[in-house]
């Protein structure tokens, strides 16, 4: 994954930081005009109107702690493993649910990782006016990008409070579980997942907030 760099917004003359790892930067020290440098963030609302604009072209780009990433090129295993996630969660989750294949989801004012899907309440029509801010289960698919979905992405999602999140490994063959969120001061973005299971074909998965559903690991690799 590299970063992108882009133009700093009007409020500021300063341009965004570059490097693909999230985190918070140190406060700039407090001063007068001589103090130094410091990156600006980007809120949500910045993003978006780039996004519209058109600034990001084909790219496919997210939002972490005001950092815009640019993800890598999706290749087949990779988009095969989406369909199959989508396939196997609506059949697991059922009516009143329905899973969102790399679309916004909010987590804070200044993040929108875009997970591969994210299991929501409700339908399409009811995220009109507005994206959703929380999922049951999101689930990332890993293809190259392994060390960050399983690292510093898992740290991102306990800290915005997701309860059940899982990394498809298509190339190993294997589904990881990440569950119980809590805070960890020496992770990446401040929380962890304290309970973290290995899976592999005849394993099943029971989501969280599907207790009477199972998803056979099978069904979600290639």
């Amino acid at each position: 994954m590299s970063a992108l760099t882009i133009p700093a917004p009007a409020t500021g003359p300063a341009a965004p930081p570059s490097g693909p790892t999230p985190g918070p930067d140190p406060a700039p020290p407090a001063g007068g005009p001589d103090a130094a440098p410091h990156p600006i963030r980007w809120t949500l609302g910045e993003f978006y109107r780039l996004a519209e604009a058109g600034f990001f072209a084909a790219q496919k780009v997210m939002l972490i702690e005001g950092r815009v990433l640019v993800m890598p090129p999706m290749k087949q295993p990779h988009a095969c493993g989406v369909s199959l996630a989508e396939q196997a969660t609506q059949a697991a989750f059922g009516p009143g649910f329905y899973p969102r294949a790399q679309q916004p989801l909010e987590l804070g004012l200044s993040t929108d990782p875009e997970p591969d899907v994210a299991v929501v309440p409700g339908g399409p029509r009811d995220y009109l006016v507005a994206h959703p801010t929380t999922a049951p289960l999101v689930i990332e698919v890993a293809e190259t990008s392994l060390a960050y979905d399983a690292g510093a992405k898992s740290s991102l999602y306990a800290a915005g409070g997701i309860t059940d999140y899982w990394v498809i490994d298509v190339v190993h063959g294997r589904v990881f579980v990440f569950r119980d969120p809590r805070q960890d001061p020496t992770a990446p973005h401040g929380s962890s997942y304290f309970q973290r299971t290995t899976l592999v074909r005849g394993d099943t998965i029971v989501p969280l907030a599907a207790p009477n559903a199972t998803v056979a690991v099978a069904d979600l690799l290639p």
